[in-house]
């Protein structure tokens, strides 16, 4: 079954089709298909089911409409509009795009050829496997999935709902390997085959300067690193210390050069003894921090944006497996100079936002949700949404 669902993610994210002729542009895609009644039977349990996804809320075009019975051609037609809306709403969710106002995660998703897909369901007679390849491939869309089955109580549910939504945000292949930070939880996972490697706690944005949620691509560490201080932080402190104390700034490692603010290396530098490389609109970045204290708390909403991250140097050493040795790495922190290591291959980062997951025993936890963004989604969900083709 893996094998089949590894050629049928490697055919929903090959290239479109190529261009039809005129003619051929002339007809619509859904007159192409024609379905059986078994298949029509099929696709209307998928239909009915789809409130196990948490989709209960997707408008569905209804192709057992009056007449549809006796004009197989136009009931075709019908199914297949509804099996494509059912299948976007299976790959980017059924919420309206004010739902996801603060959701950056981008993902490549909407390329996929859902009638291509539909085709070959057709064809090989299997719409549920095909429906199945759809989901969110990370184990905890399933957990969650199923948590929302057996939940009873309707406010855990609808936040199961919401978190389940936000899995259908994520993109469908995430890699091979990838970092997962979940802002609600304040940690940092490491995911390899959809497997947990390691994970780390690590401390967000304060709800007044919240982290955004955004994917980016980390392609190294630098060691030793500078601090560049956010103009917003300058204005807010670090600028009338330079100003006021000069002696006290150059003392916490503070200059000014060519009108940018900085912090030298060090021990007491914001950024402590690393930060990953993972370029990004938000200059938003995973580090080290001075002031380790703070992850015995709870609740970690202490930074200005940037996540810090408790074990950071043995972040650092886990993702340069293969480019440097732990030997390496530890002679140049003793150095201080700033050196900034390639990973031996760029893995995708994802800043996320789920206010319930599985934890170890199986069971699912659920989080403070320190952003008030549950709320929000739940009162735009709740809006009549059709998930259009």
């Amino acid at each position: 079954m893996r094998i089949f669902l590894a050629f049928l993610v490697g055919f929903l994210l090959s290239a479109a089709a190529s261009a039809q002729t005129e003619d051929q542009a002339l007809v619509k895609p859904e007159d192409y298909l024609i379905w059986t009644e078994p298949q029509i039977a099929q696709l209307q349990q998928l239909v009915d089911a789809r409130a196990a996804e948490g989709l209960g809320n997707c408008s569905i075009t209804n192709f057992t409409q009056p007449n549809s019975a006796t004009d197989p051609y136009r009931r075709s037609r019908l199914a297949t509009v509804a099996a494509n809306e059912l299948m976007r709403a299976y790959l980017e969710g059924c919420s309206p795009a004010s739902a996801r106002a603060k959701w950056h995660i981008t993902s490549d998703d909407r390329y996929i050829d859902t009638q291509q897909l539909l085709l070959k369901a057709l064809v090989r007679n299997d719409l549920a496997a095909y429906f199945d390849a759809l989901r969110p491939r990370n184990p905890q869309y399933r957990a969650l999935r199923e948590a929302y089955a057996a939940e009873t109580d309707d406010e855990k549910r609808a936040t199961l709902a919401v978190n389940l939504e936000r899995w259908r945000w994520m993109p469908l292949v995430m890699g091979d390997k990838y970092l997962l930070v979940n802002a609600a939880s304040f940690e940092v996972t490491l995911w390899e085959k959809d497997k947990k490697i390691r994970t780390w706690p690590n401390i967000v944005g304060k709800t007044k300067s919240p982290t955004p949620i955004f994917s980016a691509t980390v392609s190294g560490v630098i060691l030793n690193p500078w601090w560049e201080i956010p103009t917003s932080i300058v204005a807010e402190s670090i600028g009338s210390l330079v100003r006021n104390h000069p002696a006290t700034a150059r003392r916490k490692g503070y200059v000014v050069q060519n009108g940018r603010y900085r912090q030298r290396p060090g021990p007491g530098n914001a950024l402590g003894q690393m930060k990953l490389v993972m370029p990004n609109p938000y200059s938003i970045y995973l580090h080290d921090t001075p002031n380790k204290n703070l992850f015995s708390e709870p609740v970690r909403t202490f930074s200005h944006g940037c996540i810090r991250v408790s074990g950071a140097i043995d972040l650092a050493k886990t993702l340069l497996e293969g480019a440097a040795t732990v030997e390496k790495v530890d002679s140049i922190l003793a150095s201080r100079e700033t050196t900034k290591l390639a990973l031996v291959r760029p893995i995708p980062v994802y800043v996320a936002y789920f206010t319930v997951e599985q934890v170890e025993d199986g069971s699912v936890r659920y989080f403070p949700d320190v952003y008030k963004r549950d709320p929000q989604q739940l009162a735009r969900n709740n809006l009549s949404t059709r998930c259009a083709v």
